[in-house]
């Protein structure tokens, strides 16, 4: 079993931004931070199928798309890109855009990037924090300003270009075409409400993406499964001898472990691979027969930055 806290790669672009709190100390003057990729601290340990991520965006990020498993693999890589997004905060006009607005034909969808009027064809919808969007690999897709978002993907970083702004990067127009679903987005998504304490918020054959909401001065046992990331929204809590709270990541390597929840209560965000809920991923053990007592904060690893193609 492993319990522990992530290791956090920085990811700075210049549509970032400089302050990510509350959900980092990290600073971000120097040069502004778009993404923080959250890992394994433990480097020798098998290489997970997830990864999860937050995104802070000053400016629209590129209109793009991620091809499915089949793709990939004809390209000689692991795995396509399916992701989900949990919306932390947004700006009050802040948008993304899912799909597009009706279907197009290839040559229509090359016609679209090569003149620029693929921005004009996909579906923006406003986001509120809170909002939850999945995002199927094929479906042509944009983040916009003024959002943070928690990201869950399978664990692959291919994305090709549609349009760019003008940044002056490579786009990938026959890539792009090839494993596009050039048309509009699936339906939103319909959270499941398993139980007071658990909500399925995305559900599908690569992973689940759950919201916990522990009241305050609980006890419970985590039944994990093998690969299971945690990231914490709001309040606190101590999961084994780890406290986590607003912006702590920690992974969970099967097993079970204990719970102890603050009194603030505490709410989260937990992503394992799917295809299934996890029955049992929860059991409560009522109310703490004494104070809540927070355990040490561990240092949170960090490396050096990196450069993701975004």
């Amino acid at each position: 079993m492993a319990i522990e806290y992530v290791s956090v790669q920085v990811v700075r672009k210049p549509w970032g931004l400089i302050d990510l709190h509350p959900w980092s100390d990290l600073d971000g003057s120097g040069d502004a931070i778009g993404e923080l990729w959250f890992d394994r601290s433990d480097r020798h340990a098998p290489v997970p199928a997830l990864l999860l991520k937050l995104l802070f965006t000053s400016e629209p990020l590129s209109i793009q798309v991620h091809p499915n498993d089949v793709f990939a693999r004809e390209m000689g890589l692991p795995s396509g890109k399916t992701e989900a997004w949990y919306i932390l905060s947004a700006a009050l006009a802040a948008r993304v855009a899912v799909g597009l607005k009706r279907h197009l034909t290839p040559q229509e969808l090359h016609a679209s990037i090569r003149d620029g009027s693929i921005a004009d064809l996909v579906q923006w919808r406003p986001v509120a924090k809170g909002d939850v969007i999945f995002v199927p690999a094929g479906t042509i897709h944009a983040i916009g300003a003024g959002i943070v978002l928690a990201e869950i993907q399978q664990r692959s970083d291919v994305t090709f270009r549609l349009f760019d702004y003008g940044r002056q990067r490579d786009l990938h127009e026959d890539s792009a075409v090839a494993v596009a679903d050039a048309g509009p987005a699936p339906g939103p998504c319909n959270p499941l409400r398993l139980s007071s304490a658990r909500t399925v918020l995305v559900a599908n054959q690569h992973f689940i993406l759950e919201r916990i909401d522990l009241p305050e001065g609980s006890s419970w046992v985590l039944l994990a499964n093998p690969e299971t990331w945690i990231l914490g929204l709001d309040g606190q809590a101590a999961i084994g001898l780890i406290a986590v709270s607003v912006g702590h990541a920690m992974f969970v390597g099967g097993d079970r472990t204990s719970i102890e929840v603050g009194t603030n209560g505490f709410s989260g965000l937990i992503a394992y691979p799917g295809p299934n809920p996890a029955e049992s991923l929860l059991q409560n053990l009522g109310k703490q027969s004494s104070h809540f007592i927070a355990p040490v904060d561990l240092t949170v690893p960090q490396t050096g930055p990196i450069e993701a193609d975004a």
